[in-house]
């Protein structure tokens, strides 16, 4: 089996953390991971001192921990681009998987985009939208109709919060993620998927969540998504 986290940040990029990208890559790489997709933070917090309202002028800086991850991982450990976009005024984050570089420069100030353009301008890549950690304080639940998927694990978030997210994403047969939401080198890994196949790139990263071709990787151990629901 292949492990891939699919939420996770850097410091210096997404303020909140304070793990460099160097040893990130070893902390996963230690763990047995195969890969992992960086969701650093693009929200206000982010652009604070970088282009506050115009953060797409900024995206040397948005992207530089993730040139650097790239740098650091060698051949046989896969990094891919992913962001976790929280709006202004707003406390909901939003988890984008399959994104380019070249795609993420074009686009305006993403910060005041609602869910409904969030999903539809994704969509017209080919992306993929899941909310993150949808039962934390504060935090409303997303209308479905603009999520490929729910997080049901979330490594900074309560086993209480995290059994709500799980029941909301079956009542809605939504695909399930989990993620360590790794911010500091003191986190624990607790989460991600497992594949039999290795993920090399988006494309692939995009057809195995869309197939739910994987495991979620939990504390409890590695479920199906199929178990999960069953159980």
């Amino acid at each position: 089996m292949y492990q891939y986290e699919l939420h996770c940040h850097t410091g210096g990029v997404s303020l909140c953390a304070a793990i460099p990208p160097k040893e990130l890559v070893r902390k996963y790489e230690k763990a047995g991971y195969s890969g992992l997709v960086l969701t650093d933070h693009y929200s206000p917090m982010t652009f604070m001192f970088h282009h506050f309202l115009r953060p797409q002028r900024a995206m040397e800086h948005y992207l530089s921990s993730y040139r650097e991850l790239r740098e650091w991982c060698g051949s046989s450990f896969t990094v891919l681009l992913g962001l976790e976009l929280r709006r202004y005024a707003a406390v909901n984050d939003y988890l984008v998987y399959g994104v380019e570089e070249e795609w993420l420069r074009r686009q305006p100030n993403m910060l005041c985009w609602s869910e409904k353009k969030l999903y539809t301008e994704a969509h017209r890549q080919g992306y993929l939208v899941f909310q993150a950690h949808p039962y934390r304080p504060l935090i409303h639940r997303c209308d479905p109709r603009y999520l490929d998927g729910i997080e049901v694990f979330n490594g900074h978030t309560d086993a209480q919060r995290n059994q709500k997210a799980l029941a909301w994403a079956l009542s809605l047969n939504k695909p399930m993620t989990s993620g360590s939401d790794t911010h500091r080198g003191t986190d624990s890994i607790l989460g991600g998927i497992a594949t039999q196949t290795p993920i090399y790139t988006n494309a692939d990263l995009l057809d195995v969540l869309r197939g739910q071709r994987y495991s979620l990787l939990t504390p409890q151990g590695s479920d199906t998504a199929e178990k999960a629901k069953a159980g």
